[in-house]
């Protein structure tokens, strides 16, 4: 038995609890080295000043955005069909799934960047950018541009490779990308004093840096589904794009949740949209444990549900969702007793600093149901069942929204009433989701569409 078919026999009858643990840790490490780029870029542009940092809060949701599509999303999907098609025992297929996910990076990757070149002026200065904050914003947006296909197909490909059961090389491979990110924004904002374009070409060498990495990898033979040259089928293509398109769309209302509240916060004033960007980061270092458990239900619950094994399937999302759910709540907690040590991490602005500490006494408590509904959308990839996450999300966006007009048409001066709202979204979120797969769409079995 080669080491792919034990690890496929693993997934389908050994121990759960053990599984997911091995199976979760790397990617729980990968997205948390992940999301230090992030941090790390914005420790050096808070060094610069406070227009850099509201810059790039302006910017930080179509980064977000672009990892999510990847990674998170349409990756997820990838990943979903790669796993049902590991389950199934089909190889062929699987390289198929390869071969499919490259193009859809290739053309996603392009299409983002020509619309934010084209729109990128008018659509941070409608998030509320002016003067100086919305000059540097284009600047860095007009430069991170030229990555986004180079981080599309990273991530792809890297989603693809976890859902056939290899956690570690992507692992390695972000290990590879976040390094070279942090030496690159020493030379380019540091020595070279680039500012914050130099921030945004760190970012795109550093992904075209792990780009050849996944290069060698499948020179060496070392890919989890290796890359053959080969034709891509529309009844595998198409249903990849459909169901893409449906988790898509749900990283995009949730961005579109996050540019609301920035546009709301831009109105009030720079000191609290800095504030909610410092503490809107945390929110994100959240996601790698979310992430890590997630990524682990696709695989395994994907493999299962490609040989037929649904109630396994079922049985191994609500563990991972339940032992997620409880750290990520134990985080936001602590998080919120302790705002102010955070913030400070990043600037000694006082009006920024009570602005970020307010949003994060006020949010963090709630992270628990924000990670009920995430890791339950990443189980869903794997079971193609993405109608009630997507639902929830707009619930979300709807709570948040509603708060918004709610905040203008009463001509209120707390910006602290915001964040209840997206408190009140967060609990919105991961309550509708889990009750509508516990009870309506994981009651229904189909088969998989790659199947």
């Amino acid at each position: 038995m080669t080491k792919a078919e034990k690890k496929r026999a693993a997934m389908l009858s050994g121990p759960i609890w053990p599984l997911m643990v091995r199976m979760a840790v790397p990617g729980i490490l990968a997205m948390l080295i992940s999301l230090s780029m992030s941090v790390v870029e914005t420790w050096h542009l808070g060094q610069l000043g406070t227009v850099e940092l509201a810059a790039v809060a302006l910017v930080f949701p179509i980064y977000m955005l672009t990892m999510m599509l990847s990674a998170g999303s349409v990756g997820g999907v990838a990943s979903g069909f790669a796993a049902n098609a590991v389950g199934a025992g089909d190889q062929p297929l699987a390289e198929m799934i390869l071969r499919s996910g490259l193009r859809i990076a290739l053309v996603a990757g392009l299409g983002m960047a020509l619309l934010f070149w084209l729109i990128g002026p008018a659509f941070y200065a409608f998030l509320g950018g002016e003067g100086a904050v919305l000059e540097a914003a284009v600047s860095y947006s007009n430069v991170l541009m030229l990555g986004l296909v180079l981080m599309w197909t990273f991530n792809m490909v890297a989603g693809i490779f976890r859902g056939a059961g290899d956690m570690t090389t992507p692992a390695l491979l972000q290990l590879l990308v976040s390094a070279s990110h942090f030496i690159l924004c020493w030379i380019f904002i540091v020595r070279l004093k680039l500012g914050i374009e130099g921030a945004a070409l760190a970012m795109i060498c550093a992904f075209g840096i792990g780009n050849l990495g996944l290069v060698l990898v499948f020179i060496t033979g070392r890919a989890a589904v290796p890359y053959r040259r080969g034709i891509v089928e529309r009844s595998i293509l198409l249903p990849m794009v459909k169901l893409g398109s449906l988790a898509g769309f749900q990283a995009v209302i949730t961005i579109a949740t996050t540019l609301l509240i920035t546009g709301l916060m831009g109105q009030i004033g720079v000191a609290w949209l800095a504030g909610y960007g410092v503490g809107a980061r945390l929110e994100f270092l959240m996601i790698p444990v979310i992430f890590g458990f997630g990524a682990a239900l696709i695989a395994i619950g994907g493999v299962n549900r490609g040989a037929g094994q649904q109630a396994r399937a079922q049985a191994i999302a609500w563990r991972g969702t339940g032992a997620a759910t409880l750290i990520v709540g134990m985080i936001g907690i602590l998080s919120a007793s302790f705002p102010e040590a955070w913030v400070r991490f990043f600037t000694s602005d006082p009006e920024v600093i009570a602005a970020g500490a307010t949003y994060m006494q006020t949010v963090a408590p709630f992270y628990a149901f924000f990670a009920l509904g995430l890791t339950l959308y990443f189980a869903s990839q794997a079971m193609q069942t993405l109608t009630i996450p997507v639902i929830g999300t707009l619930l979300r966006l709807s709570a948040i929204g509603g708060g918004g007009l709610l905040f203008w048409w009463l001509e209120l001066t707390e910006p602290r009433f915001m964040f209840y709202a997206v408190a009140t979204g967060m609990f919105a979120y991961g309550t509708f989701v889990a009750l509508g797969l516990r009870f309506i769409s994981w009651r229904r079995v189909s088969p998989p569409v790659a199947a």
